[in-house]
């Protein structure tokens, strides 16, 4: 089995199985996004009808996802896509009747206040949200009840605990490290504002592995090759699952 096929997980990821491995790694902007949120939603209740925003949506492939999966209305959102770049993807998967592309930066969101009755974000929390000020902004976007799902890079320990990034990971990465929390500090970080209570908070189990299957496949599959995903093989190899991961955490506005 080569390292394309290996993305074809049905045992343990039923729903991201039916996607094509080529069309995910076309779009791709970082680890496996539909094992991320196929994983994500079990702790989530998304019905048909929903209208969902998907924060830091890349090139679309979550929202494509959402829409086909769940049967939920999404609104795309991300700063560094295009709209049109985005709408031609869900052009092409046919679900343009339920999903909108907005490009929006995560600070300055262009909606109303209780716009939506979900918002996940794969991948890219660790970019804009670990600010104290950041989820009482954006709850302002959730109704009553409205649920919010993040998956995003974790470290098993805070670096402050460790005292220093470990030398592997910051040899790619370098400061962002900073922003790779642990699911217990994301559970403090959003209950302390008493505006949502937390439904789970969670390490993936063997995220690590899934992201170097993710990384390998990328190496094998995009032209850019084996020089630029090497890294980030040598960084997961060299972790084997002691300090990276991926945090879920869920949680339910009050």
């Amino acid at each position: 089995m080569n390292a394309i096929d290996r993305l074809v997980r049905p045992d343990r990821y039923p729903r991201s199985s039916r996607y094509d491995p080529a069309w995910l790694l076309d779009l791709d902007m970082g680890p496996h996004p539909l094992w991320l949120l196929e994983d994500l939603a079990r702790d989530l209740d998304l019905r048909p009808g929903m209208r969902v925003l998907d924060l830091g949506s890349g090139k679309g492939a979550t929202s494509v996802f959402l829409a086909r999966e769940f049967g939920v209305e999404v609104v795309a959102a991300d700063w560094w896509i295009g709209a049109e770049e985005a709408t031609a993807v869900f052009a092409a998967a046919g679900v343009t009747d339920r999903v909108r592309a907005v490009q929006a930066e995560a600070h300055v969101l262009p909606f109303e206040e209780g716009a939506f009755d979900a918002i996940v974000s794969i991948d890219a929390f660790e970019y804009f949200g670990t600010a104290d000020g950041y989820l009482p902004y954006l709850a302002r976007f959730l109704r009553p009840g409205g649920q919010l799902g993040v998956a995003t890079p974790a470290m098993r320990h805070e670096v402050r605990e460790l005292g220093a990034i470990p030398a592997h990971v910051k040899a790619l990465v370098g400061w962002e490290a900073l922003a790779w929390h642990t699911p217990a500090w994301w559970r403090f970080q959003w209950e302390i504002t008493e505006l949502v209570t937390v439904t789970s908070a969670r390490m993936q189990q063997d995220g690590w592995e899934d992201w170097l299957l993710w990384a390998r496949a990328c190496a094998a599959h995009r032209s850019e090759g084996r020089a630029a995903y090497q890294p980030v093989i040598d960084m997961l190899t060299a972790d084997g699952g002691e300090h990276l991961g991926f945090a879920l955490v869920t949680a339910r506005k009050h």
